[in-house]
């Protein structure tokens, strides 16, 4: 029975396992806290739950009648539901057969309905196609009478017109023409018709008849030839404007030549070639004489003209163009004539009557004619007189439209400034000759040369002054002569003006060195010479500066098309050449005065040194002459602090190596020489880490650039001492920590320790030798250097003499 019961429940199990999908679901319809409705429910932990100890037996039996009582309801729950479900496909598919029968009934319906609609659109259009017709008919019949009434004023306005072009009553054939063309557009597509034809020729004839007669007429009362005019305006002539208005536009164009010619012909008799008023020392006279005709015409035919012909305008730029082609046939003929001032004042009075033109007049009219004019200085092309245009310079339309003329000859403005250029150069050169450098402690010590800021004031006038005259290959011309004068400028004073240095360095000697005091005098630049060589390199700077500014002025200022051939970048190249040249001077100066300490402390005899005192005569020597030449280099440089900082870079890579190849020729060195040696390192280590700011009130921390160069430069030579003062056995403790110590794989540099240890030729090579089996390769540091400190094992008298030495060392910084 077991057995069957076990099997059982193993099929049952089998049955009502649910996917975790089914099971979820079912939880989330029938929510329950039941151990029962759970999916892992484990027979025995129930019964546990149910009995926990041996005397909850004794509700064994309540236990289980609450349980069967729980069985019975569920079987009866499961049979009202499966007795339910026993008639749900029955009411389904009565549901679904009810469900067709209303489809069906809706179907019949909508049938109906569609036949009705349909029926009473047929009626609909029966009603309405009547109505449709008559639609028809009467638009056909509006349209057969606004066309007759349209047939019956043009041919009204036909006759009238030819009757009134016959008596020359322009005022009423104005307003009348343009009517009779407008009603004449609607008969466009009935020109087929032979009646209408006709009326449309009549129309042209009339047109070319008036067109005729207005000419006529305007020739009549301004005569081509003779200088009489009328003196007054006339009404006939003003409407007969207004009738060339609706006319071919060709009538107008000729109406205001004959005009413009006859009006400016005075001006043509005036102004001749030969006559003396016609050269540029009288040409104010030209533009007072167009003044009074401009103001003469409006007072005789202001009136005269319709507003938007701009006559006054026109006449204003034909004048113009008239005027620039007589000049510049003026200015060919008498070329040798043509001076710097004539031209200058020439070109001034015009720009300015250009600049009155531009504030009188809106520009729309600058573009009247071509640039070549024909023989009668009037323009050809008849589409330029009645289009007008966009003016190219908007802030002054009238730029050019006279002093383009002058462009040609702007050579000669060129050759003076050409001149005028040279001439400044040399007198700066005398000025600065006779003035002498900058005094030290004034203003001008280390400021930036007077003549520097007089040169860029007089180039950005020249600038100025022709951009005016020209914005092309002028403009380009006096750039060339810019960068000209910019290199003599960089040579002559600026260059030419640092002083020389003097190869004699003034060599002492080790017993002159140890004598030296601070007031000894040693062979450098003055402080004068120090002042200028600042001097010098501040104008410098001033000038690379102001040059590519220069430079981006006149690119705004010539013609976009010739931006490309604006490039001063070799002129500032030079002056960065003056600026490196100077700080080199400086740096030099201040390193050959060092040179003669750093000799004598070569030649000392530092194998015989008993004892460590205070810092070596040549670092007092080496401080004396920093103190004496940064201080003035400092706050002569106040303003150009970068190039004091270049400054001090390029001292220090020049001075750390040339002093560490003086270390390298101290040889033989004894332990206490490589110790006094080692104070005199960190000396001038401290003073090299203070070097921008030494002498300084003001305490100014050090670039970190400058720093690094110092403490990585020095650092090396102390490691070197280091190195000389460990001992030299056993050979392989000492070649291992040269190598950590250095990070130096050149033999030459490790026979140089050698030397300065003093050991001899045959032990020399066996460490050679250790020293190339030991190298290795790559360096041991991430960066290429050290890695490691100074470790090696050495006997206590050594040690306890490092110790010495740095409090020696913490006693001098303090």
């Amino acid at each position: 029975m077991e057995e069957e019961e076990l099997e059982f429940v193993e099929d049952l199990d089998a049955i009502l396992h649910l996917s975790p999908e089914v099971q979820l679901a079912i939880e989330h319809v029938f929510p329950s806290q039941d151990p029962l409705d759970r999916p892992d429910f484990n027979a025995v932990e129930y019964i546990n739950t149910l009995f926990p100890t041996e005397q909850s037996l004794a509700n064994i039996d309540e236990v289980v009648n609450k349980i069967r009582l729980k069985i019975r309801r569920l079987d009866d729950n499961i049979r009202t539901v499966v007795r339910g479900q026993t008639n749900v496909g029955q009411d389904g598919r009565q549901a679904l057969e009810e469900a067709q029968k209303a489809i069906q009934q809706l179907f019949g319906k909508i049938k109906d309905i569609k036949d009705k609609a349909e029926k009473s659109e047929q009626m609909v259009k029966e009603i309405t196609r009547d109505i449709k017709q008559l639609d028809h008919a009467k638009r056909h019949l509006t349209t057969s009478i606004t066309t007759l009434n349209h047939l019956h004023m043009l041919a009204g306005g036909v006759d009238t017109l030819e009757a009134m072009t016959r008596k020359r009553q322009y005022g009423e054939v104005a307003n009348l023409l343009q009517g009779v063309v407008n009603v004449l557009e609607h008969f466009q597509k009935y020109m087929g018709i032979p009646q209408i034809r006709q009326l449309s020729e009549r129309v042209k004839a009339a047109q070319s008849e008036l067109g005729t007669q207005i000419l006529a007429d305007f020739e009549e009362a301004f005569p081509s030839q003779g200088s009489k005019r009328p003196g007054g305006p006339s009404m006939v002539l003003r409407d007969a404007c207004l009738v060339a208005n609706v006319l071919d536009p060709r009538i107008k164009q000729e109406i205001i030549k004959k005009f413009i010619r006859q009006h400016l012909s005075e001006y043509l008799v005036l102004f001749q070639e030969n006559q003396d008023v016609a050269w540029l020392d009288k040409i104010d006279r030209r533009y007072a004489w167009i003044k009074r005709q401009l103001v003469d015409y409006e007072e005789k035919y202001g009136r005269m003209f319709p507003e938007e012909w701009c006559m006054t305008e026109r006449i204003a730029v034909e004048f113009c163009h008239i005027t620039r082609t007589e000049l510049a046939k003026l200015m060919r003929a008498r070329a040798r004539e043509i001076e710097v001032k004539l031209l200058l004042f020439a070109i001034q009075r015009t720009t300015n009557f250009e600049g009155l033109l531009a504030k009188r007049f809106s520009g729309t009219w600058t573009v009247l004619g071509s640039e070549d004019e024909s023989e009668d200085n009037v323009s050809e092309k008849d589409e330029d007189l009645d289009r007008p245009k966009k003016p190219k310079a908007p802030e002054n339309p009238f730029h050019g439209i006279i002093s383009k003329c002058f462009e040609p000859h702007l050579y000669v403005y060129i050759e003076s400034q050409d001149k005028n250029l040279g001439e400044l150069i040399d007198r700066f050169v005398a000025d600065f000759r006779a003035q002498g450098p900058p005094k030290s402690g004034t203003e001008e010590g280390g400021a930036v040369l007077p003549s520097c800021a007089d040169l860029f004031v007089y180039y950005k006038k020249c600038m100025v002054q022709c951009s005016q005259l020209s914005t092309g290959e002028p403009m380009i011309a006096l750039t060339t002569i810019f960068q000209k004068y910019l290199r003599e400028y960089a040579w002559k004073i600026l260059s030419g003006n640092l002083p020389k240095t003097s190869s004699n360095s003034g060599g002492l000697t080790i017993s002159s060195l140890l004598k030296e005091k601070e007031g000894s005098e040693v062979a450098k630049f003055t402080t004068e010479e120090l002042c200028l060589i600042c001097s010098i390199l501040s104008t410098a700077e001033y000038c690379l500066a102001t040059t590519q500014q220069l430079e981006e002025k006149l690119k705004e200022k010539v013609d976009k098309s010739l931006i490309e051939r604006i490039n001063l970048t070799g002129e500032m190249d030079t002056f960065s050449t003056v600026i490196s040249n100077s700080i080199q001077l400086l740096v030099q100066d201040l390193d050959a005065a060092c040179d003669p300490a750093l000799t004598a402390m070569s030649k000392m005899p530092w194998q015989s040194v008993e004892h460590v005192g205070d810092q070596s005569p040549y670092v007092t020597s080496v401080i004396m002459h920093i103190k004496q030449n940064v201080p003035i280099i400092r706050d002569n440089l106040a303003a150009t602090r970068k190039y004091f900082t270049q400054f001090c870079i390029k001292f220090t890579n020049s001075f750390i190596p040339k002093f560490i190849n003086h270390l390298f020729r101290c040889k033989p060195i004894s332990m206490v020489g490589a110790e006094q040696l080692l104070l005199d390192t960190h000396s001038l280590k401290t003073v090299l880490l203070d070097l921008p700011s030494i002498g300084s009130q003001v305490l100014r921390k050090a670039p970190a650039s400058y720093t690094k160069i110092v403490v990585k430069g020095m650092t090396r030579a102390e490691m070197i001492l280091k190195v000389v003062m460990a001992p030299h056995e056993p050979p392989v403790v000492f070649v291992d920590n040269y190598i950590k110590l250095l990070a130096d794989g050149n033999p030459e540099t490790f026979q140089k320790i050698l030397d300065m240890k003093g050991l001899k030729r045959s032990e020399q090579n066996s460490m050679l030798e250790l020293f190339r089996q030991r190298l290795p390769t790559p360096p041991s540091g991430p960066d290429g250097g050290p890695s490691l400190s100074f470790s090696a094992p050495t006997p206590e008298q050594e040690s306890s003499r490092i110790r010495k030495l740095e409090k020696l060392i913490k006693k001098r910084i303090q």
